[in-house]
């Protein structure tokens, strides 16, 4: 048999799933069709050993099956498990990605976008904070928790959700007296809502309340002298808390143990992002649960729509609370 006769063709692919050759196509191009039918075709795939020619089907449809991911960095949890995500949810539609880190340099986000225009990736995925960002219309772009304009897509969580979630549930576990804390950028974010919903349940529901609110470029200095001077005799002003970030929440958490109050037996702390340890695979404290895997689908295929024409402005997701020792759960 010569070689030719063993390299399988997307016609023995067809064959083996069952399906059209034109499915076949859909599926190796990256052009949606129903989940069911996409398995089929990449088992099939898989099992006779068929393997895409990217640089041909390139030049056939003029793309680079490849898209650019901008993220500050890999040191927060939530961008590395984003990156991640994203990687996942573009290599399901045999994409690659183009990682770049930008060390929340607004400047630096600004010559990505350059890079990739001159290097033609077929769009970009970004978490950017640079307000004055400009973009090249003719890429397809799709942010995380930012708004660049109106005709750039954006993807996020629902965070006004969210934080009404958190104010509501320390609320339930039987906390009289609140306190929001955050280290956010000043650029204009989704992320912002958590504390617009948060303070919204503390006014309806008449609750005492208090946000401490720092800008990313300081340290969590002023957050503990802040604890510091709420303390008197072994006990903190307050007995509930949110925090903006899972990392944050611990490092509060870190904090009060040091001082002396008791998590959660004094005080409950609820964080954002739903973290895991890398080690248990359990949640690093009780936290409100961003579903990430989702937020890379929905990205992705955002961005890869043929039809761009009504794209949506904003898509939310929901979120959910997950216990993680940090509260005093009622059974």
């Amino acid at each position: 048999m010569s070689k030719s006769q063993n390299v399988p063709t997307m016609k023995d692919v067809a064959r083996e799933a069952g399906v059209s050759l034109g499915t076949v196509s859909k599926v190796m191009n990256g052009i949606t069709v129903g989940e069911s039918y996409r398995k089929r075709v990449t088992d099939a795939a898989e099992k006779l050993g068929y393997q895409i020619n990217s640089y041909a089907r390139g030049l056939k449809t003029n793309k680079t099956y490849s898209v650019a991911v901008i993220l500050p960095d890999l040191e927060h949890p939530f961008f590395a498990r984003l990156a991640d995500e994203l990687t996942r949810a573009l290599m399901k539609r045999d994409y690659r990605t183009i990682l770049m880190l930008t060390s929340y340099d607004p400047e630096a986000e600004q010559e990505c976008i350059t890079m990739v225009r001159q290097n033609k990736a077929d769009g970009i995925i970004a978490l950017t904070y640079n307000p004055d960002l400009e973009i090249d219309p003719s890429i397809p772009f799709v942010t995380i928790d930012r708004h660049c304009n109106a005709e750039v897509p954006c993807v996020s969580s629902d965070n006004f959700g969210g934080g009404r979630m958190a104010a509501e549930k320390l609320l339930s576990l039987g906390c009289k007296k609140l306190l929001f804390m955050r280290i956010g950028s000043s650029v204009s974010s989704e992320v912002d809502k958590r504390a617009a919903g948060f303070e919204s349940i503390c006014r309806m529901r008449n609750a005492e309340f208090e946000s401490v609110i720092l800008d990313d470029s300081e340290t969590e200095q002023p957050f503990y002298r802040f604890i510091d001077e709420h303390i008197a005799q072994g006990k903190f002003e307050f007995d509930g808390i949110f925090c903006n970030t899972d990392k944050l929440a611990c490092l509060i958490w870190n904090k009060l143990i040091q001082s002396g109050v008791r998590v959660p037996e004094d005080v409950q702390i609820i964080g954002y992002d739903g973290t895991l340890c890398h080690i248990t695979g359990k949640p690093l404290c009780s936290s409100i649960v961003q579903p990430i895997d989702r937020m890379a689908e929905a990205a992705v295929s955002i961005l890869l729509k043929n039809n761009r024409s009504n794209l949506p402005v904003l898509m939310a997701l929901p979120v959910h609370y997950t216990e993680g020792g940090t509260t005093k759960e009622v059974t």
